[in-house]
């Protein structure tokens, strides 16, 4: 269950950062292409996280 959760959410970012980047090139405010930029940073990293060694 939470292998597919974990997928929702990554989905769900992706979403939201292509949005974000939509919506900022629309009306040209830079804040939202700033925030698309953030939310695929989030996407990526939860794609491949970071693994620690013990």
């Amino acid at each position: 269950m939470q292998g597919i959760l974990r997928y929702v959410i990554l989905f769900a970012l992706l979403m939201a950062a292509f949005s974000a980047y939509s919506f900022g090139s629309q009306t040209g405010m830079f804040v939202f292409i700033l925030l698309g930029f953030a939310l695929e940073g989030a996407f990526w990293l939860g794609l491949f996280p970071i693994k620690r060694n013990k």
